[in-house]
């Protein structure tokens, strides 16, 4: 056995972590209620990736004295690129032909994917993340953006090592693992627990950049400085425990303790996926990040992660190097690339937006479409790649040739040109595509002129200017809002109705049927309190209120409580049941608004959430936001149920 192929063996069980952390990825992108961490998948497949071409670096610089980098590039070129073009070029043709109104917002993903830029996209635009009413078909292309960038950046690195010499490797190893803890320090210093809110209201969650104002979550999140710690701790792995230098110790192993470590790993990641929570998640304080995840999570995860991988890799491995690197995970691991690639478009197109669970019979048909399309585009475009099929091909069509050979390349040239005229007409289409409002944000937009700020004391007009239709000031004492003394007369509001971005959606026709809307986007239940609070204050609130909220947020039984204190004057109190099917909190919010008639005689409960569930088609494609024909029905069954049909 030459030195090259001693150094350079394959290791089927790191296509079986692959495969099993794609997995969980694609588990949580169809619905993030069946598997809340899945997303560490990314975090592992960086811990991979940073192991992986470390050794593949060190490997070229121990037989060769250095590290080649045209060489390193164009293989990860080759690597890397076909399958994504394959995916941007699909999702641009697909959205031309049927989903014409969203190329234009589209075309700054594209760019921004082709320039590997992606996360930085993002972070940039505060298109966040996290959100789950967006139509975003390349969504996850930010990761392949930070592993892009660490490819290009690390050969650079490697070849600086490289020039230290073999006995500074070591020193170079914990080098990597200070990095690494130094990532996770930082971010753990520079995230802030607390609401998440826009700039005005919580200026703390956000954070310069280039003198921009970003949000620090997404900034920690998807920056390729703070994500890089999984890189580092797998070069670090890569510096300590190569296999070339396993297999060659005569150190003594016992292989049931090293499988027993290793099984205790993928343990410890399976709980983590299991018990982590989803990135930011909707309290009744507000939105909030989890702070677990941000000080010590990510590391906890590499951790976990360099450990599965230095037992499957080591010689003495049998139980765990056996199971990870079985035929079928391996055939799976070796298409992790492009399963990840086309998963998500397909699912998205499918369900339009990103926060719409998957139904197990969904999720098996969708996944079975996309691992069709990764397997044509392994066999037929990634594989002839890397194996120099396009230069083969150039080769011989710059060979002059005569006769019958001359009419086939001829035939073959239009064919080919023929092919191309549907991605030229798709790329021309994004290019020259206006950007267009989706139709939840339009209705949301139009319908705001509808609505009443209470707290604000403006109410728009049907032309959208502002009038001072509430008298009087306010001021705060002991945190809640208590009108100043001299707007006691105010005039009453009969029927007052408060909701988030749902209510919003319907306000024109709830105002047409005598309602006063207080409705605004991502709102949670504390707003209502303020609200209930300052109505009281003033001595404004009337006949009936009406509450629209949890969306965006759970509730707890004691908020619930204290907004009923300043309402149990009023007559009724109509609580409406939410209806956001992707979200855990739907049916906790739910138990805990239909509890309240058993404890307070002024309330009612209209179940909204039945009747959405009835009838899918009031909703837009979130399944969550009413459209047009759905409102006047919602506003229909609240005036039924105040007893005003």
């Amino acid at each position: 056995m030459n030195k090259r192929s001693e150094l350079l063996t394959y290791i089927p069980s790191l296509d079986g972590i692959r495969a099993l952390s794609v997995v969980a990825v694609i588990i949580y992108h169809a619905n993030k209620l069946w598997l809340p961490g899945g997303f560490l998948g990314v975090e592992v497949f960086f811990v991979i990736s940073g192991y992986l071409i470390t050794l593949l670096l060190l490997a070229e610089s121990e037989k060769n004295g250095s590290v080649s980098l045209r060489q390193f590039w164009l293989r990860r070129a080759r690597r890397l690129l076909p399958a994504l073009w394959v995916v941007l070029i699909g999702v641009v043709i697909f959205a031309s032909l049927f989903q014409r109104e969203i190329l234009g917002t589209l075309r700054g993903d594209v760019v921004a994917a082709l320039l590997y830029g992606f996360n930085w996209f993002q972070i940039w635009g505060g298109t966040s993340y996290f959100t789950s009413f967006e139509f975003v078909p390349l969504r996850h292309l930010w990761s392949l953006a930070v592993e892009e960038q660490f490819y290009l950046i690390w050969p650079l690195v490697m070849l600086l090592v490289a020039k230290l010499g073999k006995q500074r490797l070591p020193k170079v190893g914990v080098g990597f693992f200070g990095a690494s803890l130094a990532v996770a320090l930082y971010m753990g210093f520079t995230y802030r627990t607390g609401t998440i809110s826009t700039i005005d209201e919580t200026p703390g969650q956000f954070m310069s950049l280039l003198g921009h104002s970003v949000s620090r979550v997404d900034f920690l999140f998807l920056g390729t400085l703070t994500r890089s710690g999984g890189l580092l701790l797998g070069a670090a792995l890569a510096i300590w425990w190569r296999p070339w230098l396993l297999k060659r110790s005569q150190l003594e192993i016992n292989k049931k303790l090293l499988d027993c470590i290793g099984l205790g790993a993928l343990v410890a990641l399976a709980l983590m996926m299991f018990r982590f929570q989803t990135v930011t998640q909707g309290t009744d304080a507000g939105t909030v990040g989890y702070d677990f995840l941000f000080r010590g999570g990510f590391f906890l995860v590499d951790l976990a992660s360099v450990v599965v991988i230095a037992t499957a890799v080591h010689p003495a491995s049998t139980i765990i190097s056996r199971s990870l690197g079985n035929p079928v995970l391996v055939w799976l691991g070796r298409r992790s690339y492009g399963f990840y690639l086309f998963h998500w478009p397909v699912f998205q197109f499918y369900r339009r937006f990103a926060g719409n669970g998957l139904t197990p019979y969904e999720f098996v048909l969708l996944v079975l479409l996309a691992l069709a399309i990764t397997e044509l585009s392994y066999r037929y475009v990634e594989t002839p790649v890397r194996q120099g099929v396009i230069s083969k091909w150039w080769a011989r069509f710059r060979q002059p040739v005569f006769g019958s050979e001359l009419n086939k390349r001829q035939r073959s040239i239009v064919l080919v040109a023929i092919l191309a005229l549907l991605p030229v007409f798709s790329a021309v289409s994004l290019f020259t595509a206006n950007v267009q409002v989706d139709e939840i944000t339009q209705n949301l937009a139009d319908n705001e002129s509808n609505t009443v700020d209470v707290l604000g004391q403006n109410s728009k007009n049907s032309d959208g200017t502002t009038n001072n239709s509430l008298s009087g000031t306010a001021t705060t004492i002991a945190g809640q809002l208590v009108a100043q003394p001299e707007t006691l007369d105010g005039q009453v509001i009969d029927v007052l109705a408060i909701g988030d971005s749902v209510m919003l959606g319907a306000a024109r026709v709830l105002t047409e049927r005598g309602v006063t809307v207080d409705a605004a986007k991502s709102r949670s239940f504390r707003a209502a309190l303020e609200i209930a609070n300052f109505m009281k204050s003033v001595n404004r609130l009337g006949s009936v209120v009406i509450i629209h909220l949890g969306t965006n947020n759970t509730v707890d039984e004691t908020t619930l409580d204290e907004i009923m204190v300043p309402l149990k004057d009023v007559p009724l109190v109509l609580f409406v049941t939410v209806h956001v099917p992707s979200e855990a909190r739907q049916n906790t919010n739910n138990r805990r608004i239909t509890e309240l008639p058993s404890r307070y005689e002024n309330v009612k409960v209209l179940d909204w959430d039945a009747v959405a569930n009835a009838h899918p088609e009031y909703l837009y494609r979130d399944k969550t936001h009413i459209r047009v024909e759905g409102q006047k029905v919602y506003a229909d069954l609240m005036m039924q149920a105040i007893g005003r049909p």
